[in-house]
């Protein structure tokens, strides 16, 4: 049985390092789609990966989810929302990518957990321990310095951090599985992503059966890479800690940070380092405070219970 479940956190953690770098090295098929504009690009992989996702339900024949939601419009008004927030994270990104902007979009998912903290605090009246607390404000520190560096706000990275941890807070209401959260926030997105496409292409503008054969296939694609890392984090979340997962989504923006690094040239002044360094160190203390976290919850689980005392009827019977 032990050997069963590391087998089975062994290839949960294969799964994380495989969505997440996916994610990563999404920087690297974006440029391929040119000369697509964001705009139509976003439309495609909408539509596309309503296509991929409804054959993974087939094949699965994992329909069953839908009727009871029907019946729920709360969820099914939460699901919306989360389709309009995913989509906008979705087009800055593909527009900050293919603009030369790729260092600046890892930062907005380094950023992510430090904006997720700061709903949690606002939103849903948690608590924060005292090294959360200093985290975000080095995280804070670190946008005013960014912001210095870049001469603007780095809102290319605060647009993608706060649309997805909004994005993530909808999901957690709707408490619905990634496959099928998935596909519902697909399929409410898929007329808009058609129609739009149909406009570009009565205005002479789309690039979909224009740019050839080749072209028209990266953008059929773009719904399968969409859906293919999502099924290997769902895969990752059944088999290993949340914890891990945590450690592993830091996974994505450091592979985008050295590509747009290496790959794509981007320049680093130094107070755009310093921005960064500072980004780095309230992750890691993040880090640290839930791994110290999970240890003392660990050993409080395997520490023995207390003897039970002799109860007066006991004592006397002896």
């Amino acid at each position: 049985m032990a050997i069963q479940q590391q087998a089975g956190s062994g290839n949960g953690i294969g799964y994380g390092v495989a969505a997440y770098g996916i994610w990563g090295l999404f920087p690297l098929f974006w440029p391929l789609l040119e000369p697509s504009g964001a705009a139509d690009i976003l439309a495609n992989r909408m539509t596309w990966s309503l296509v991929a996702v409804a054959l993974m339900l087939l094949i699965q024949r994992r329909w069953a989810w839908i009727r009871p939601l029907l019946a729920q419009p709360r969820r099914l008004a939460l699901s919306v929302l989360a389709a309009l927030t995913i989509s906008v994270n979705w087009g800055v990104y593909i527009w900050g990518v293919n603009s030369g902007h790729v260092v600046e979009t890892s930062l907005g998912y380094f950023i992510n957990p430090l904006v997720t903290i700061a709903f949690g605090v606002l939103l849903l009246r948690e608590r924060l321990r005292t090294a959360q607390w200093v985290a975000v404000g080095v995280g804070v520190a670190a946008v005013v310095v960014l912001t210095v560096g870049y001469g603007r706000l780095p809102w290319i990275a605060l647009t993608l951090a706060f649309s997805f941890g909004t994005y993530g807070l909808l999901k957690k209401k709707v408490a619905l599985g990634g496959l099928e959260s998935f596909a519902l926030e697909s399929a409410v997105m898929f007329p808009f992503a058609v129609g739009f496409l149909i406009w570009l292409a009565v205005r002479g503008q789309g690039s979909f059966l224009v740019a050839g054969w080749g072209h028209s296939g990266l953008l059929m694609l773009s719904g399968v890479i969409t859906a293919i890392p999502l099924l290997c984090f769902g895969a990752a979340a059944l088999r290993v800690p949340l914890s891990t997962l945590g450690l592993l989504q830091y996974l994505a923006p450091v592979l985008q940070f050295l590509l747009g690094i290496t790959v794509f040239h981007e320049q680093m002044p130094p107070a755009r380092w310093a921005g960064f360094a500072l980004v780095w160190v309230a992750l890691l203390m993040l880090s640290w405070d839930a791994l110290r976290r999970l240890r003392q919850n660990r050993a409080a689980a395997l520490a023995p219970l207390p003897a039970v005392a002799d109860t007066p009827q006991r004592a006397l019977s002896g």
